[in-house]
Formats: C-alpha cells, sequence, structure tokens
C-alpha cells in the first residue's frame, strides 16, 4: 500500500470520527439530556425513523422523499445545463474578443449585482409556480458564475504561451483552441462548482416561496406543520445531493484537467 493509499485512508477514517462523534453529542443532547424540546430538534434516531418512512409515505406534504428529489432535480438539471450552455461559451467569447466584451460587459454588470432570488416573485408573475418559473430562476443563479469564471479564465491564460504558439504559426481560433481554453479548465470547472451550489440554494428558495413538489417545497410544508424532524431530513438529503455532485465533478476534473496536465 502507497503512502498516499495510507494517507487518504487515514482521512477517511477520521472524518467517520468525526461524523460519529457529532451523531453521539448530538443523540446525548436531545434523547437523553433533553437540552433541546423534541418539537425543535429531534433525536437522531427520531429523523432516522423519518427518513425511511418519508421513502414510501406520501403524507404530510403529497409526494414521498424520492418524488420531492426527482422534482428538484429535474428542475435544477434543467436551469444549470440551459446556465452553463450559455454562460460558459459567452464568458469564453467575453475574455477573446474584445468587442464582444465591450458589447456584452453593460448587460452582464447590470444583471451581476441583482440576486436570483430577488427574481421568484417576478418569476412566479409570469410563469406561475411551475418548472418554468423555477428553472428561469436557477438559470440566473446558474450563468452568473460560469460567465464570470470563464472570462477570468482565459484572461489569465499565460500571454508567453500565446506568443509562442503564434511563433509556431497558429492561428488566434487554434491559440484559443490549443492553449486558452485548456489553460482555462480549473477556473472553468470552479466555475461550474459555484453554479451547481448556486443553483441548488435559487432552487430551494423558490420552492420555499411556490411550489408543489420539491425538497424545498417538503421543507416549507414541515414548518408550517411544526415537523422539525421533516425538515432535517430535508436539509440532510441536500447535504447528500451536494456530496454526490462534488464526487461527480472531482471525477469529470480528474479525468480531463489534472489528468491532461
Amino acid at each position: 500500500m502507497s503512502t498516499y493509499q495510507k494517507k487518504w485512508i487515514k482521512l477517511k477514517i477520521l472524518s467517520l470520527i468525526s461524523i460519529i462523534i457529532f451523531l453521539v453529542v448530538w443523540h446525548l443532547a436531545t434523547a437523553v439530556f433533553k437540552l433541546v424540546p423534541s418539537h425543535s430538534l429531534p433525536s437522531p434516531v427520531k429523523v432516522f425513523s423519518t427518513l425511511i418512512q418519508k421513502l414510501y409515505t406520501a403524507k404530510p406534504d403529497g409526494s414521498t422523499l424520492p418524488q420531492h428529489i426527482w422534482e428538484s432535480t429535474k428542475i435544477a438539471c434543467a436551469g444549470f445545463m440551459l446556465g452553463a450552455v450559455i454562460g460558459l461559451p459567452l464568458g469564453v467569447l467575453m475574455g477573446w474578443i474584445p468587442w464582444v466584451d465591450k458589447i456584452v460587459r453593460p448587460v452582464f454588470d447590470f444583471m451581476k449585482p441583482i440576486p436570483p432570488i430577488a427574481m421568484i416573485p417576478v418569476m412566479i408573475v409570469f410563469f406561475g409556480i411551475g418548472i418554468k418559473s423555477k428553472a428561469v430562476v436557477v438559470f440566473f443563479s446558474t450563468v452568473i458564475p460560469c460567465i464570470v469564471n470563464a472570462y477570468s479564465g482565459i484572461r489569465q491564460t499565460n500571454q508567453i504561451h500565446l506568443w509562442v504558439s503564434q511563433t509556431f504559426g497558429a492561428t488566434k481560433t487554434q491559440q484559443l483552441l490549443t492553449v486558452a481554453l485548456p489553460s482555462s479548465l480549473p477556473m472553468v470547472f470552479a466555475g461550474l462548482r459555484v453554479a451547481v451550489g448556486a443553483s441548488w440554494m435559487a432552487l430551494v428558495a423558490a420552492e420555499l416561496m411556490g411550489a408543489t413538489r420539491g425538497v424545498g417545497y417538503m421543507i416549507a410544508t414541515a414548518r408550517n406543520l411544526l415537523r422539525s424532524d421533516i425538515i432535517i431530513v430535508g436539509l440532510l438529503t441536500l447535504g447528500f445531493i451536494g456530496i454526490i455532485i462534488s464526487l461527480f465533478f472531482d471525477f469529470i476534473e480528474d479525468r480531463f484537467v489534472r489528468g491532461g496536465m
């Protein structure tokens, strides 16, 4: 076993120990010493029991946990993909072609300070509480970090590398495809990570304000019913989804960024 593998196993064991300690302290504070009222913070045993029940029970919000997850994931993916497909090429063009930057930048600078959450009431008025309104909100939360990081990655391209490629006769298009884009990939992936997190935050906020299904809707309904156990199940669900997304991006980044360097 290599030194790297031993270090990796050690870090995973430490992470597991920290989670166990957290659960033990949580259980002692709620179920044993009752330092916190159960209606405010249920024990981890109660939360786990509720989690199992929500896997196959639609009560009290009308849908099971997998149905809520599927609804939220569907909207998040639609808005995220649209934001990435538009934001990344636009950021690259803004960073590479000066006249595109001059045309787009005024609109971009106007849109950038506006929180996507502030658009939720407007989108609900235009599109109702269906998929469209939430997908548009997710799009606005995704497209900005995609543009910013793609733009920054292109602008930070080492000029010496561009001069060398130009010396060997590379055209502007070849310089973009073979030098600028590969060197900008770390920034692009960082932007995609930020965009994913922002998309889920905007989506849950939109579902809290107006939805009929989704993880945010489940949390909002549980809040109205004073079901803190379901609220925590919703939060844990979002955490697990975040871990899965992070592992996915780690895998893709290892293949296309670190592996290619």
